[in-house]
This record gives C-alpha cells, sequence and structure tokens, in this order.
C-alpha cells in the first residue's frame, strides 16, 4: 500500500512498482489507509507523514496500537520530514524503517523496498528455523551464483530465479565471487564482466582451471563489450553471453532451466 496524497507522486511511484511486479493500492489520506489495511492483506505499506485527515504518525499508531492490525505487517515511513528529526520517533511508534523521498529515486526505490522485503522474509524463516515452526528447508534445490555490482540487475534476475526455486547466492565484486566459488558448490555461474576487485574474465579462468567447475554452466551478463570483445569472451569457453539491458528475467531463467536440464 502506497500511502500518498500528491496525485502526480502517486501515480510516479505506482507505475514503478507495478513495473517491477508490484500489486500496488493508493490510499489518499490517512483514514482511507486504516480502512485499505482492515479490508486487506498487504506485505508492506509506505506511508507519508502528512496526511488530510489524520497524520501519518497516528495512522502509525493506530495500525500498532489498536490490536486490530497484523503486528507482522511492515511500515516504512516514505516522507520529506526531516529524517534525523522524526525517525526516532517514528520507529519508537514502531516504523520498521524510515525513507527520505529525496533518499532515492523512483527507481531506486523500487530495488531498495524488493531488498528490504527480501531482507525480511529471510528474517522470518531463520526465525522459523530457530524455533522449529514452518516447513524443512529443502536442500535438493540448483544452486546459482549471480555476479553482479549493479543492484537493480541483481534484484531484477536474482529474484526471477529465487521465483523460479532456485537458491541464489550474490557476490558484487569479483573477489567475492571468486572466494564463494571455492567454498561452495554451484550448479551453474552468471557473471558480468566489468567487475569491481576481480574482472569477468579472471573469473571465467578461474571456474575453466578449476576441476569442480570448468565444465559448468557459465552465462556472462554484460552492457560494455564491443562485437569483438563478445567474440574474445566466447572463446573463454562460456555457454552464453548476453547484453543485460536487452534480456529480460523470464528469458535469462528460461534459458537456466535449459542448462540445468530442468
Amino acid at each position: 500500500m502506497l500511502v500518498e496524497d500528491d496525485p502526480m507522486i502517486a501515480e510516479i511511484y505506482k507505475k514503478k512498482f507495478e513495473l517491477a511486479g508490484f500489486e500496488v493500492v493508493n490510499a489518499v489520506t490517512g483514514k482511507e489507509a486504516l480502512k485499505f489495511a482492515s479490508e486487506d492483506k498487504f506485505d508492506l505499506i509506505l506511508l507519508d507523514m502528512v496526511l488530510p485527515e489524520m497524520s501519518g504518525m497516528d495512522v502509525l499508531k493506530q495500525l500498532r496500537q489498536s490490536g486490530q492490525f497484523d503486528p507482522k505487517l511492515k511500515v516504512i515511513v516514505l516522507s520529506n520530514l526531516n529524517k534525523t528529526e522524526y525517525e526516532k520517533d517514528a520507529r519508537e511508534n514502531g516504523a520498521d524503517g524510515f525513507i527520505g523521498k529525496t533518499q532515492y529515486n523512483p527507481s531506486e526505490l523500487v530495488v531498495e523496498i524488493q531488498r528490504l522485503l527480501n531482507e525480511y522474509e529471510e528474517q522470518r524463516k531463520n526465525k522459523e528455523r530457530l524455533s522449529g515452526e514452518g516447513q524443512p528447508v529443502k536442500t535438493n534445490k540448483k544452486r546459482i551464483l549471480l555476479i553482479e555490482d549493479e543492484e537493480i540487475f541483481l534484484e531484477m534476475f536474482g529474484k526471477k530465479l529465487e521465483d523460479e526455486g532456485y537458491v541464489v547466492d550474490y557476490a558484487k565484486n569479483g573477489a567475492w565471487g571468486i572466494k564463494l566459488m571455492a567454498e561452495n558448490e554451484y550448479d551453474l555461474f552468471i557473471t558480468d564482466m566489468a567487475m569491481p576487485a576481480v574482472s569477468g574474465d579472471e573469473i571465467i579462468r578461474q571456474l575453466k582451471k578449476d576441476e569442480k567447475n570448468k565444465d559448468k554452466p557459465i552465462i556472462v551478463l554484460s552492457a560494455s563489450l564491443v562485437e569483438e570483445d563478445v567474440q574474445l569472451v566466447l572463446d573463454l569457453g562460456v555457454t552464453d553471453f548476453y547484453e543485460k539491458t536487452k534480456v529480460v528475467p523470464s528469458d535469462l531463467s528460461r534459458r537456466v532451466k535449459e542448462l540445468l536440464g530442468e
């Protein structure tokens, strides 16, 4: 739920989230936000502080103190109010986070919210595991290492692969990718070429020298290579090469399924 009374801002955010696969409900007033929250189930509420009818802080207090709403519902304040001045109060009243509207552009906000939702889900699973609740953790899933330094592509491709049932480990630089390669068993590797610390071509060479990984599929995603360089990458023995700005997550996951024989 996006609680925002400025129609232009609400429309921009709504479109960005929907393009990323979210289902979005826009509440314009504080009372409307409470009404929607009582009638439907939400994963997260993005709550402005300055609203018609009742303030965002009053909405937050009602959500947390009335006993009428799911205590597991995540509420993130999204406001122009001074973060230093208002964040402490918001968190004391039950907010899970506080984001300034100028902190991220709309596309970056989508990535940050997806990251937070993934983080909350992992915390939930860890709590269930520690308490012995929930379903047993499956250990027979195919495992993929995604080496990429741009957060938006990690989120786009990683989430799609996770939704398809794969276990995905993430490395934001080449050195960390090589460390994970050495420590874990993977069924498939996806790497960018232009990586901090260790380049993509060196990552590929390391894989090809490693007895346990040399025959595993390697998919290269890159937006920085000219045509001549693409052939050099293919000559390293990779399975596939894609321009990451021209491949959609569903196409990538479909190819992964083919390579893993599923």
